[in-house]
């Protein structure tokens, strides 16, 4: 199967899971990240609002906040397109639904969390393999945020896939800009590509 064959499948497959089955998942995708060494201690951690099927991110985003990490989520760059910046949330934070109708906090300068900033990045995807390649909406976002970090310039940061297991695939087809997640976590297991 091509990408965009890929893509059709896996995003349906995604669909077909009950309400109940993506809520049970997060509350065990939780539980394996909880369990991780960098948030031991309160830090900066990036995640991103779910819509449409993908793992639900609500009560986990709001867990970690609980926890004491201070919780950024993306918004569409004003200024650059097709890359995203990422905002502290607040109590107090303004929403709105951008273009492609996810909700994203309001633009305030004075919210945005750099790249450098963050220790932990969650990420959704559509699709991952067990080199760990990542299938995103088609997009590029997240490749292009997680460039930087590819090529060596933020190692304090510690990009995680979110995912269902029925989102793990044999091989992807990638192409030369996407970049592999070092880990990703579902229901069943951490899957660390690090080694």
């Amino acid at each position: 199967m091509n990408r965009q064959q890929l893509r059709k499948s896996l995003l349906a497959q995604r669909q077909a899971l009950t309400a109940q089955q993506r809520e049970d998942a997060a509350v065990q995708v939780l539980a394996h990240l909880q369990q991780l060494p960098e948030l031991t201690q309160a830090c900066n951690l990036g995640s991103y609002h779910s819509v449409r099927a993908e793992l639900p991110t609500a009560q986990l985003n709001a867990a970690l906040q609980t926890q004491g990490h201070q919780l950024a989520l993306p918004v569409l760059h004003p200024v650059t397109p097709n890359h995203l910046l990422f905002l502290r949330i607040r109590e107090t934070t303004i929403w709105h639904t951008n273009s492609y109708g996810i909700p994203e906090p309001a633009l305030a300068c004075a919210d945005i969390l750099p790249l450098a900033q963050l220790q932990v990045l969650l990420v959704p995807l559509v699709g991952f393999d067990r080199q760990g390649n990542r299938l995103g909406m088609g997009g590029g976002f997240y490749d292009r945020t997680l460039a930087a970090w590819y090529a060596g310039q933020l190692p304090h940061l510690q990009p995680i896939g979110l995912a269902y297991d029925c989102q793990q695939v044999e091989r992807l087809p990638h192409a030369a800009w996407d970049v592999p997640l070092p880990r990703v976590i579902t229901p069943a297991k951490l899957w660390d590509f690090r080694n």
